[in-house]
């Protein structure tokens, strides 16, 4: 068993279902996760509810229990009072933000719009996909777009530094809560800025990165983030013979291919030289010229 202390007590249907039909087997201790699959601990189950011999504090009913089995698209915090489904809203952008569960990592929700990929994807594998088309990543690396933080996560693994983005407290308020985003505070690699990214970059100083992961989201939330200036932008702060990777989605789309060939244009007009398809990443890999 893999201690779980330090990490929020977060539960899915993924964890909970199971624990359902081991009552209906009548089985009394269940192994299962309190951090959506990082790690299992045992549960014993009883006619009030299920206990966690590891944290005597808490305890799920079976009310509750059944309550996040009916809504797939949430996640919850499990607390000494109860659950409570892990969302927000954000007086910034006037948007609703929430946690929701996959089989592996959680994605978020903005809006409505899941900000990673979650069909034949999830949103580790895709987040570690875009940070291998920019390998190797060595040195000083920006990550425009913050989320939940799992590409800043793994180019950590093997940058020096990364400085990573986010507009909306919001957004950093559900990552605090999601057990798959705790490295982005306890990496002593990554530093966080908050505000937005068309502001903070242009502060930087000329050639400071050796590579830019560009992830943001949808056009229609943040169409200054495919601007001409703003990739004019990204190509003075990065080094010269350095890389930048931009997500634009599904290239197999009428929408992605469209969005493609706009950030193609506008990349090339800001400078960058040898833009290629990434496919397997959803986006496109750009260099400055050495």
């Amino acid at each position: 068993m893999v201690n779980t202390v330090n990490r929020e007590l977060v539960l899915s249907h993924f964890q909970i279902a199971p624990l359902l039909k081991a009552r209906g087997q009548e089985k009394i201790v269940v192994e299962t996760s309190l951090d959506l699959g990082l790690s299992t601990t045992v549960a014993e189950l009883t006619e009030a509810g299920m206990y966690f011999p590891a944290y005597p504090l808490l305890k799920l009913s079976w009310d509750d229990a059944a309550k996040i089995v009916r809504n797939e698209n949430a996640c919850y915090a499990l607390t000494p009072d109860g659950i409570e489904k892990i969302q927000t809203f954000s007086e910034l952008t006037n948007r609703a933000y929430s946690l929701c569960p996959t089989p592996t990592a959680p994605t978020m929700l903005v809006a409505g719009f899941p900000m990673h990929r979650i069909k034949e994807s999830d949103p580790y594998s895709s987040a570690l996909a875009m940070v291998k088309t920019l390998s190797p990543v060595r040195g000083s690396l920006l990550d425009t777009c913050t989320g939940l933080g799992y590409t800043a996560i793994q180019a950590a693994r093997t940058a020096r530094h990364v400085i990573t983005i986010e507009l909306d407290p919001a957004a950093q308020k559900i990552a605090r809560q999601n057990p798959w985003s705790q490295a982005l505070f306890d990496n002593l690699v990554i530093a966080q800025r908050m505000g937005d990214a068309l502001e903070i970059v242009p502060t930087f100083d000329d050639s400071t990165f050796d590579c830019i992961l560009h992830d943001p989201p949808t056009m229609s939330l943040a169409g200054d983030l495919y601007s001409g200036t703003f990739y004019v932008e990204l190509y003075r702060v990065l080094k010269r013979g350095g890389k930048l990777f931009h997500y634009v989605g599904d290239p197999a789309t009428r929408f992605g291919a469209n969005t493609t060939r706009g950030v193609v244009q506008r990349l090339k007009s800001a400078g960058f030289r040898s833009i290629k398809p990434a496919p397997r990443a959803f986006g496109v890999l750009a260099s400055k010229p050495g």
